[in-house]
């Protein structure tokens, strides 16, 4: 909105004010205080002229009539894109972070130092902590076709940690041992390091090699291979850890909303909601904030949400890190926190 770069001067610091004003009390921010608190003399009636105005653009409204004014979920974004000054952590800070992630005793798991990165997010941040964790895009090794009737064959994907998966497959009508031979082959020449996405690219640059290569059956076994492997991948669990859900429920006032926090963590711990966040973090470089409505997952429940991927040693995004909360989040406190827990996590796992 070009109208949002035209403010002038008095009119952002009355709606700074009354942004700061909201992420600390929560509460709307009358003109009569409003005036007092400027730097500049103004009347509240003045005060009220650039309330006014700025509710016209969509940045503040009234809860009720004859109230002070609230940002709105536009107001927010543009105030966190365009005004908010996010502080670097204290070199305490850093140190508090690193020894309650890296509170985990030798021998006890990865998920382990997840739950204390999302206990420790929900204790700092006064929101709910949370880690997605689960997802491999391992890197492939070995492909094989094993054929155990005339018309299905085990197919047996190695990864490059030694993990294996075993799925069965519908062979072409008419396949020949020399074609399933062929289809090994072509596969192993082509996915051998490369992740399943990485392997499929490669193959799709190849496809006019491959139609010479192979016959229709031994390339239609090829495709059906490659979307075996993307079922074993897509298979394993994602897992939603969530530690400071109590911390939202002083935040919600009556039995609809609460309500609608329930549907925010139903819709965030099925496969579907955890790997489309997990996606949305993919989206940027580094902390993602989510206000509100302006993603359909939260949008129910009027949250808000600050995640940031954490990597394993090949820089490969496996999850991330956040906080849930409110869209009256300390976003400038939230944001290097989370950004520095993510980077913590990845280094340990790394």
């Amino acid at each position: 909105m070009d109208e949002l770069n035209s403010l002038d001067e008095r009119s952002q610091d009355i709606f700074r004010r009354i942004v700061e004003s909201y992420i600390a009390r929560g509460e709307p921010l009358g003109s009569r205080n409003l005036s007092k608190q400027l730097s500049i003399t103004l009347s509240p009636a003045s005060v009220r002229n650039v309330m006014s105005d700025l509710e016209q653009l969509g940045l503040i409204y009234a809860p009720h009539t004859s109230a002070g004014r609230m940002p709105t979920e536009l107001g927010l974004r543009y105030f966190v894109d365009g005004f908010m000054e996010i502080g670097d952590l204290t070199t305490e800070e850093r140190i508090n972070i690193e020894n309650k992630v890296n509170a985990v005793t030798p021998g006890q798991s990865v998920d382990k130092v997840l739950t204390e990165a999302s206990k420790m997010l929900s204790g700092l941040s006064m929101g709910a902590g949370m880690v997605i964790t689960g997802k491999k895009d391992e890197r492939l090794k070995h492909i094989e076709f094993v054929r155990l009737e005339p018309t299905k064959a085990l197919v047996v994907m190695v990864g490059d940690s030694g993990s294996v998966e075993n799925r069965i497959v519908d062979l072409p009508v008419g396949m020949t041992t020399p074609s399933l031979r062929e289809a090994s082959n072509f596969l192993n020449a082509h996915i051998s390091g490369r992740t399943l996405g990485e392997a499929r690219a490669e193959i799709e640059k190849h496809h006019i090699q491959a139609k010479q290569e192979l016959d229709d059956l031994a390339k239609s076994l090829v495709d059906q291979g490659l979307a075996t492997w993307a079922g074993a991948s897509t298979s394993q669990p994602l897992q939603l850890i969530v530690r400071g859900r109590a911390n939202l429920l002083g935040e919600m006032s009556s039995d609809a909303d609460l309500e609608r926090l329930r549907q925010l963590f139903d819709e965030l711990e099925s496969k579907q909601g955890l790997m489309q966040l997990l996606d949305l973090t993919e989206e940027g470089e580094g902390v993602r904030i989510f206000i509100g409505s302006e993603n359909k997952l939260f949008s129910l429940s009027g949250s808000s949400v600050v995640v940031a991927p954490y990597r394993d040693s090949n820089q490969r995004i496996i999850g991330a890190v956040g906080v849930i909360g409110p869209t009256r989040l300390n976003y400038a406190r939230v944001i290097p926190m989370v950004d520095y827990t993510a980077q913590v996590v990845s280094r340990i796992l790394g």
